[in-house]
This record gives C-alpha cells, sequence and structure tokens, in this order.
C-alpha cells in the first residue's frame, strides 16, 4: 500500500472513531447545521402535542401559542440537560428531548374533564415517578435485557411508521391527504435525502435529512403549501412564565399519568440504548441510563411548572443518529439552544412550523424505518433461542394486534384504553414478563458494565 492510500485509510479511521465518540466537539461550521437539522427532525413533532390538546378543549389562540412557545423552551432546556449533564442527571450521550405523543390519549380526556392544571399536576407527579424509576436503575436493570430493550427499540421503529406516512400524505386531518403534490413532494425529499447520505462523501454525507428538508421546502414555495402569516403574527420576544395555568392534583388523573411515566422508561432505555449502540457502536453503561431516565422525569415535572406536557427522547432523532453516524452529544446540544432560543423568540419557532408535513414525511420515514432497523441490530446481539423468539415473537404480536384492534377493548376505561391502544405499554410489559417467567433467563451481575454483557 502506497504512503498515499495508507493515509487516507488512517484518516478515514480517525474519522470514524471521533464520528462515533459522543464527546467529540466537530468544528462549529459542521456541528451548528448538524444540531439544526436535529431541531427540524423533530420541532412539528415536539409542537404537535399541545396543538392537539388545545383544539381538544377549544382553547383561546393566545393560550395555543402560549402553549406551543412553552413546549420549544422546555424541550430545548431538557435537551442541554440531557446532553451536557447536571450532576448524575442526564444521559450525556446524543438525545433530543420533545414532548411526548404517548401520553395524548391519557391527557386529552383529563384535558377535557378536569382541564389543563389538572393535566399538568399529574404531569409533574408522573414525572417524580419516573425519576425515581431512573435513580434505582441499578437495581432494576434485570427487567432490561437486551432482548427486552431491543424488542422495544423495534416496535418504536415499527409503531412510528404509519406517523411518518400521515406526513407524507400531508398531516393528520389535512383536507386534501394523499393528494398527488404530497406525495411528489415527500418522494422528493425522500430521494434527496437517501441520495446524499449514501452517495455523498464526508461531512456532506451527514447532512442529508437537512439538505433534503431544504430542497423540498422550496419546492413547495411556488406549490403554494408554505403559509407565512404565523410568522408575521407571531411576537418578537417573549418570556416564559412559570405556574401561568398552575397546577392541580387530581387522583385518577395521578394514576393514569403515574402508570403510563413508569411503562415509558422502557421507552427512555430504549431510544437511549438505541442511540448509543447506532451512533457509538457499544451498549449504553448503567451510569447513561440511569441519568437520561431521570431526565426524562425530571425534566417532564420542569416542563408542568413552565406549562409544558411530559417530556420524552426523541424516536426520531434515534434514527438520525443512526443515519448519520455522527453521535457528538454537543452537536445535539447545540440543538437544545436553538430550541430555548425559539421557545424565547416566537417568530423563529412561527418560521420552522411552516415546513409542510409531506416534507418531514419524506425524511421521517427513513427515520423511523432506521429506529427499527437499530432494533434489529441490537436483537442480532441476542442468542436466538427458542425462549428469545417466544419473547419477541408474542411482544410483537400484542403490540401490534391490540393497536390494530381498538374495539377489543372500547369497553374499558379511558387509561386502560389509552395504555393497551399505545403498543409499545403492551409490547413491552408482555417483553419483561416473558423474560422474567420463561425458564432459561441469564442473570447477570452487571456492576458498572455496559447494559447487554452476558455470562
Amino acid at each position: 500500500m502506497s504512503n498515499h492510500a495508507l493515509s487516507e485509510v488512517l484518516s478515514h479511521e480517525h474519522s470514524e472513531s471521533h464520528a462515533t465518540d459522543v464527546n467529540y466537539m466537530p468544528p462549529l461550521f459542521e456541528a451548528i447545521p448538524l444540531g439544526i437539522q436535529h431541531v427540524l427532525a423533530m420541532f412539528v413533532g415536539n409542537v404537535t402535542p399541545p396543538l392537539i390538546i388545545a383544539y381538544a378543549i377549544d382553547a383561546p389562540a393566545a393560550t395555543t401559542v402560549f402553549l406551543v412557545q412553552a413546549a420549544m423552551f422546555v424541550a430545548g432546556i431538557a435537551t442541554l440537560v440531557q446532553t451536557l449533564g447536571l450532576g448524575p442527571v442526564g444521559a450525556k450521550v446524543p438525545i433530543v428531548m420533545g414532548t411526548s405523543f404517548g401520553f395524548l390519549p391519557i391527557l386529552v380526556p383529563i384535558a377535557q374533564n378536569n382541564g389543563l392544571p389538572a393535566v399538568l399536576g399529574a404531569c409533574f407527579c408522573g414525572g417524580i415517578a419516573m425519576a425515581i424509576v431512573g435513580y434505582f436503575i441499578r437495581h432494576v436493570r434485570f427487567l432490561f435485557p437486551p432482548v427486552v430493550t431491543g424488542t422495544f427499540v423495534l416496535l418504536i421503529g415499527l409503531i412510528l411508521l404509519p406517523t411518518g406516512f400521515a406526513y407524507v400524505g400531508g398531516g393528520f386531518g389535512a383536507e386534501d391527504f394523499g393528494a398527488t403534490r404530497h406525495l411528489l413532494l415527500a418522494f422528493v425529499v425522500f430521494c434527496v435525502t437517501l441520495g446524499i447520505n449514501q452517495f455523498a462523501k464526508g461531512f456532506l454525507s451527514e447532512m442529508g435529512v437537512l439538505i433534503g428538508i431544504i430542497v423540498g421546502y422550496l419546492i413547495a414555495i411556488p406549490m403554494g403549501l408554505i403559509d407565512f402569516s404565523s410568522v408575521g403574527e407571531a411576537d418578537w420576544a417573549a418570556l416564559p412564565h412559570p405556574f401561568k395555568i398552575g397546577l392541580e392534583f387530581v387522583p385518577t388523573a395521578i394514576f393514569g399519568v403515574v402508570v403510563m411515566s413508569i411503562v415509558t422508561s422502557a421507552e427512555s432505555i430504549g431510544d437511549i440504548a438505541g442511540t448509543v449502540i447506532g451512533g457509538a457502536n457499544r451498549e449504553p453503561t448503567s451510569k447513561e441510563l440511569s441519568g437520561g431516565v431521570m431526565a426524562d422525569g425530571l425534566a417532564s415535572s420542569f416542563a408542568a411548572i413552565f406549562n409544558a406536557f411530559p417530556q420524552i427522547s426523541f424516536s426520531q432523532n434515534v434514527g438520525l443518529v443512526a443515519l448519520t453516524g455522527v453521535a457528538s452529544r454537543y452537536v445535539v446540544a447545540i440543538g437544545g439552544g436553538f430550541l430555548v432560543f425559539a421557545g424565547l423568540f416566537p417568530k423563529v419557532g412561527a418560521f420552522v412550523t411552516t415546513i409542510p408535513a409531506a416534507v418531514l414525511g419524506g425524511a421521517v420515514v427513513i427515520m423511523f424505518g432506521m429506529i427499527a432497523a437499530a432494533g434489529v441490530r441490537m436483537l442480532s446481539l441476542v442468542t436466538l433461542n427458542k425462549r428469545n423468539m417466544l419473547i419477541i415473537g408474542v411482544s410483537v404480536a400484542f403490540a401490534i394486534g391490540l393497536r390494530g384492534q381498538p374495539s377489543l377493548y372500547e369497553h374499558y376505561s379511558v387509561e386502560i384504553k389509552a395504555m393497551l391502544e399505545s403498543g409499545l405499554i403492551p409490547g413491552t410489559v408482555v417483553s419483561m414478563a416473558l423474560n422474567l417467567l420463561l425458564p432459561g433467563r441469564e442473570v447477570v451481575d452487571h456492576g458498572d458494565q455496559a447494559v447487554g454483557q452476558t455470562t
């Protein structure tokens, strides 16, 4: 091998080692657009839950705008804590935080029957419960072996895919859902994103999602799919206002949200595992899992104080880390800073919300698919014997089957229906239960080793 060729190989290996190092800080001219790319991938998903809740209770326009602003600000603070850490709180890996969709089936009925203060009071309690799970994660790690977390990550990807294709069709509730213009726009973004990721080299290949969204946005302007009216109506600056809506503690509301929060800890564990495996090519440590779940919980309680809803790691960004191969937590922290900025200056947030759903759809279907692929990768490290195959198969059956047939449990309480319809909760509970009950479970003293190491 020539000296030049050897130099190129060593340079490539050095670059790859940097890309998979969570503590590597790329040059700012690379880090800033990569961080903004993460924000664009989750922005609409972050502000959609408060919009849905506001529409469900027919909230005034001013309240709706306030809820959206709060969602951006809180997501930014939560992302900074998750990536940079605050003492033992925070996984210190590239996790993007945002408002959870999973709680909507429970929060909407609470909002309609008891009001927003009851929603926020229940969310505050649910966050504390999740933080407690995170603090004691070392003692409950046996509940989350690779076969369970791998199955959960696989389910996240599979269950999110219909949402991705809803974006492709123009977004939930679009009057012209499935129109040719939406499908073509999503297809262009899909092709540009995939093409750049696979055929470009170096830094450019990591920017596939951002470039795809920009190209789609520019095409959407002459198509008449961009409405800038919200930008003109938004304020230039607005400070966060804690306790503006208030907290009210209703026992029945608290019960449903606390149960959902505890089970959702598995989603956080799965996202952290998927991010570290997909980006850093290793399993997460106990410290990373504990800090990450505590950050999710405390961020959710913080969110309730600042008039926002439960926070969770965003799965599409897990897929983005796997797609780009850039695992730097500082890149994601830059994205968190941009979210805080958007929350303080509503015009910035209003501009980003003008991105058509179809443009996002063309990119997120790839990222959601990458999440499922990350789950497959995690499961490939598991011994696929009869026991583990049964755990995976039955868990997927319950998750997809119950989600696809809601009439089976339509007469149950709102809380039970919400948990069953999520798909993720029954799938995770079944996988955890089977892992504990079926013979042949490996008992391992992990200590401070990476999760997933077995004897």
